[in-house]
């Protein structure tokens, strides 16, 4: 299964990308096995200013055919890192050829588009930086193909 990250903002170089290569090479070594990814990273731009509904068009065009598809936003469920790592299995088990999660802008993810997605997902009730998230993501996608593969990095 396939995985895309649809992310509003281009990351330059730096700690963050630093941190996102290495948890998405990770990934890559731990998931092919287990039949998940590649990941690929499609980034967005606004350069009109034109808010969380120019996103979002941008958005929905990057978002591959068929794609299930993962809002990450404050208002969506919150989840385990086990049970993150079942919910992307299931998706792959179900026969999805593709799951796409997107991250939206400083001001979210416009709320029709939200409206759209398969599922939302929380990493808690606080907000974080969108470039932020994008690490966190990376990091836990990671972690959900080392539980999935038995591997150590998870203690709970």
């Amino acid at each position: 299964m396939r995985l895309t990250l649809c992310v509003v903002g281009r990351l330059r170089a730096g700690p963050e990308r630093d941190l996102i290569d290495d948890y998405l090479l990770r990934f890559d070594r731990t998931g092919r096995a287990l039949g998940l990814g590649p990941i690929d990273v499609r980034e967005v731009e606004d350069r009109k200013g034109g808010g969380m509904a120019a996103e979002a068009v941008l958005l929905e065009k990057a978002l591959p055919n068929g794609a299930a598809v993962i809002a990450l936003d404050e208002r969506g469920k919150i989840k385990s890192s086990p049970d993150f790592a079942s919910d992307v299995a299931r998706f792959r088990d179900d026969g999805r050829s593709d799951l796409t999660f997107i991250i939206g802008g400083a001001d979210g993810i416009e709320p029709s588009l939200r409206a759209k997605c398969d599922a939302s997902l929380s990493f808690g009730k606080m907000v974080w930086p969108h470039m932020l998230m994008r690490v966190m993501l990376a990091e836990q996608l990671y972690r959900a193909a080392s539980i999935l593969a038995g591997a150590p990095y998870h203690r709970a």
